[in-house]
């Protein structure tokens, strides 16, 4: 037995204890839903066909989470004007297993819903005993049995620096420095000497 139901624009072939995600549903987590639009019907045996839907053919189902689908980028360019725009978008989604398939008028319990049971959070990662108070007592009684051993401590070493002597450059004989040696002024010969004064010619 399966029935082609459409929602949210889409359609959906789905079969007793089926879980099925469609677009957002204003309903709570585990309350019972209608789908009032089933396009076909088959119960084994027969096929039936709506016009564009079946009269009074109905699947039921319950909502197990209300979820959001996978990130989608939509990301627009227009060449040569620098114009660029991306977004971001995430799907809001109902997460719904499918209780019964009714037809001849029928109509679901809607006294049948059940609170969703989420998984709760250990005690380790919970925020009263985030301070570590349990595992301060384990610790606690876990040292009274096994009492720690003692190690006896090594005498420290003392550091000893390394004494370096610098090696003199400067050899034994060689207790005084050098004197330059003076320039001697070379002498002109008189030869070549000019006489730069002007003689007085006698009147």
């Amino acid at each position: 037995m399966f029935a082609v139901i459409k929602a949210g624009g889409k359609q959906y072939k789905v079969k007793p204890d089926d879980v099925i995600m469609v677009n957002r549903l204003a309903a709570n987590e585990g309350e019972i839903v209608t789908f009032e639009k089933v396009v076909l019907y088959n119960d084994g045996s027969k096929t039936q066909l709506g016009t564009p839907t079946l009269a009074g053919a109905v699947v039921a189902g319950r909502v197990i989470e209300q979820a959001r689908g996978p990130k989608v980028i939509a990301f627009k360019k227009r060449r040569r004007k620098n114009s660029r725009r991306k977004r971001g978008h995430k799907q809001e989604l109902s997460v719904v297993q499918i209780t019964e398939i009714l037809t001849g008028g029928k109509k679901p319990d809607l006294t049948a819903a059940k609170p969703v049971s989420k998984p709760k959070k250990s005690a380790k990662t919970s925020p009263d005993t985030s301070h570590g108070e349990e595992d301060m007592a384990k610790a606690k009684k876990t040292a009274k049995k096994k009492p720690a051993k003692k190690v006896a401590k090594k005498p420290a070493k003392k550091a000893t620096r390394k004494t370096t002597k610098r090696k003199s450059t400067a050899k034994k004989g060689a207790t005084k420095a050098r004197k330059p040696a003076k320039r001697k002024a070379a002498k002109r010969s008189p030869a070549k000497r000019k006489s730069t004064r002007k003689t007085k010619k006698a009147k």
